[in-house]
């Protein structure tokens, strides 16, 4: 699923990074819920919903990190904008 999610993000040429202690922590959600391989996804979809749709719209993005905390909702993906782009859009 991760290989998936960054080919997609590879389309608006965005490199997407997730942190170990993310994937973890989606796991141990997934085991929770009792939902096995089938509740990643949503899981995931969850986590990144917000800026899969930012992302086609702010071409200053060149990377999103998911983060444990993005994971558990105690925060949001971290973005990384390009800084010549972003300068240029201003």
């Amino acid at each position: 699923l991760i290989k998936q999610y960054q080919k997609l993000f590879e389309f608006d040429n965005v490199e997407l990074v997730f942190e170990e202690d993310a994937i973890d922590a989606i796991a141990e959600k997934a085991m929770e819920r009792k939902t096995g391989a089938r509740g990643l996804r949503s899981i995931m979809e969850n986590v990144m919903m917000d800026v899969m749709y930012r992302i086609p719209s702010d071409e200053t993005i060149v990377k999103c990190i998911i983060t444990k905390d993005a994971v558990e909702g105690r925060g949001e993906p971290v973005t990384v904008h390009n800084e010549y782009t972003l300068k240029k859009a201003r």
